[in-house]
């Protein structure tokens, strides 16, 4: 049965007819509902009051329950919420302040209820109306449940969470022990505005990410990271503590801005749970716990939530380096610095139906299936991530229009030097056109980004940063022209064959492994960035490599893939890589400015 568009029970039905009969003031009946349940304002209106008294007497109002979760809505189910109110009750003393800052259908406050008997106050919030009505309805049926349970006031807010003031709650209880609790939207801020949804903070890039990192989507982050930080801004000096559940990409974030933000926070938390068998979501996704009013702390201690008492892992900040294994870390820190060549990531064009092709009996075929007549001039050989398996790679199945050489570059040359590439490009400008990213605004026509002279170099050495499984590829020319790579990959660029042979196996080698299984988390979106490739020192890998083994390395890659790059040129290698060497001037100028315009080591946001 469900009464505005919420679930209610007979139970609570019958207790309504029950309560309200020959009640007519909306005063008299929120009186008997804070004397029935402990919820202060139970009608907000007249209105309302009434709505119940007639859906309740004269109707079921059956009405179908729409499906909130585009919005990240994940309903915490009662047993779960159990669960985790039996765990947090095992290191807390009793709570006497609860605050839910996005109750849904109010699952954790009735476990809180079940759970913890010496709550005086319990604060909901929820912008969605019938999981307000939901909530209230939840809580009535635990009071007929439980009769002699103790009543603490409840209010629960019609209020969206990113404009109720929850400091107010802290400073009224500064004295008494609360505990934050909830399960906020797993969703991107980008999303709700795609869905159009009000429930959005009025700064969208709360992160100050700028320009192009903004634009390209480090200025994108999770709801329910923006509810956790604003959890700690309101609570951070309250006794008591913190239990949000959230994707395993906000712990990461929170744990990582802990260090700049510096938050009152400690003995932080990250307890996994089956997300598949809880919420029915394949999204890797935990418990995050911490107490608040500490001493900061910028490491997190990993468990399984089903079995928290043997330590996974701990992750976090080792002096000024984020590692996702602080053990894994101690075998290789000491090659973590930042790289002496600069990474990029590959082409970005964001029209792969008119801008890729396959190839066939010689005709290019576009993502349409229609068949292109192309000038060869501007097409390359193309690598995506899932194309990165051999070791060596020199032919291609993808091909791509390549209409810049730099960023910005004017792209009119290409009608009159190239008509038959100019006559597609401009049939299909519309495709091109509907492209939403602001990173095309005020750009020439057909333009492409990840795009500069390090596209161009014969030689590169890439790897896809989409898989946790990986190794580093060395990719040769195609009939004599550069191939090029799309921007789920990063690469270096390079014009000697032997530098890219030997940077290739350097970053195969054990120890570059080990600095990456350090430093990277598995369940990132994106396992490898420019960020965490920047971090592998490999003039420090280098002078630790013995050339023995180097030596034997290019054995093999000769001997299978019918290759003669020799060993000769290793001192060479070495010397292009130290400052002191007036080559690397040019070499590094890009790396120069990146080190300066980065005060520590990043990872993705």
């Amino acid at each position: 049965m469900k009464v505005f568009e919420a679930n209610i029970s007979i139970q609570v039905s019958n207790f309504f007819r029950t309560k309200l009969n020959r009640t007519t003031t909306l005063s008299t009946a929120n009186q008997k509902m804070f004397d029935a349940c402990g919820i202060k304002h139970f009608f907000e209106s007249e209105e309302e009051f009434e709505a119940l008294k007639e859906a309740i007497y004269f109707s079921e109002n059956l009405v179908e329950e729409p499906d909130r979760a585009e919005y990240g809505d994940f309903q915490t189910n009662f047993d779960l919420a159990t669960k985790v109110s039996n765990f947090l009750k095992q290191g807390l003393s009793n709570p006497k302040i609860i605050v839910e800052p996005t109750c849904g259908k109010g699952n954790f406050i009735v476990a809180c209820l079940s759970t913890f008997k010496e709550i005086k106050k319990i604060f909901g919030v929820e912008i969605y109306k019938p999981y307000v009505w939901e909530t209230k309805f939840n809580i009535i049926e635990f009071f007929i449940k439980n009769p002699k349970t103790r009543k603490p006031e409840i209010e629960i807010n019609h209020f969206n969470v990113f404009d109720f003031d929850f400091s107010k709650i802290s400073k009224e209880h500064s004295l008494e022990e609360i505990l934050v609790i909830g399960n906020p939207p797993w969703v991107t801020n980008s999303k709700l505005s795609s869905l159009s949804s009000g429930n959005l903070p009025t700064k969208s890039n709360f992160k100050k990410h700028s320009g192009l990192d903004a634009m390209t989507g480090k200025g994108n982050f999770d709801i329910s990271e923006y509810i956790t930080l604003m959890m700690f801004d309101a609570f951070q000096n309250s006794k008591g503590h913190f239990a949000f559940l959230v994707k395993n990409s906000v712990i990461k974030n929170v744990v990582y801005d802990q260090r700049q933000r510096n938050y009152k926070i400690a003995d932080l938390q990250k307890l996994t749970i089956d997300s598949k068998k809880e919420f029915n979501v394949s999204v890797e996704a935990s418990l995050l716990y911490c107490k608040l009013n500490q001493t900061a702390e910028f490491e997190c201690e990993e468990f399984d939530f089903y079995n928290p008492l043997k330590l996974v892992n701990r992750f976090g900040w080792v002096n000024e380096k984020f590692v996702s294994s602080i053990e894994l870390y101690k075998l290789s820190n000491d090659i973590d610095g930042v790289s002496p060549f600069m990474w990029r990531q590959g082409i970005k064009h964001d029209c792969s139906s008119i801008m890729e092709f396959d190839r066939e009996n010689g005709h290019f075929i576009n993502g349409l299936q229609h068949k292109v007549n192309l000038e060869e001039d501007l097409v390359y050989g193309l690598l995506k991530s899932s194309d990165l398996k051999e070791t060596v790679i020199d032919k291609t199945r993808k091909f791509t229009i390549i209409t810049q050489k730099k960023v910005g570059q004017d792209t009119s040359f290409i009608k009159k030097e190239f008509p038959k590439t100019f006559t597609y490009l401009y049939k299909n400008k519309s495709q091109f056109d509907l492209r939403k990213s602001s990173i095309y605004n005020n750009k020439p026509d057909y333009s492409i980004f990840g795009i500069g002279d390090y596209s161009f170099t014969p030689f590169k050495v890439a790897i896809s940063g989409l898989y946790k499984n990986y190794s580093f590829n060395l990719v040769l020319p195609q009939n004599d022209k550069p191939i090029m790579l799309d921007d789920t990959c990063y690469l270096l660029g390079f014009d000697n064959l032997e530098f890219a042979a030997y940077t290739l196996i350097l970053l195969n080698s054990e120890k570059s492994k080990e600095l990456l299984q350090a430093i990277t988390f598995s369940d990132a979106k994106r396992t490898f960035t420019k960020d965490i490739l920047m971090r592998i020192d490999l003039l420090k890998l280098a002078l630790q490599f013995p050339e023995r083994t180097m030596q034997s390395e290019l054995n093999k890659i000769n001997k299978q893939f019918k290759l003669n790059i020799k060993l000769d040129k290793f001192n060479e290698f070495i010397k292009a890589m130290k400052p002191v060497n007036s080559q690397q001037l040019t070499l590094l100028e890009p790396e120069v400015k990146y080190k300066k315009q980065r005060k520590q080591i990043l990872i993705p946001a």
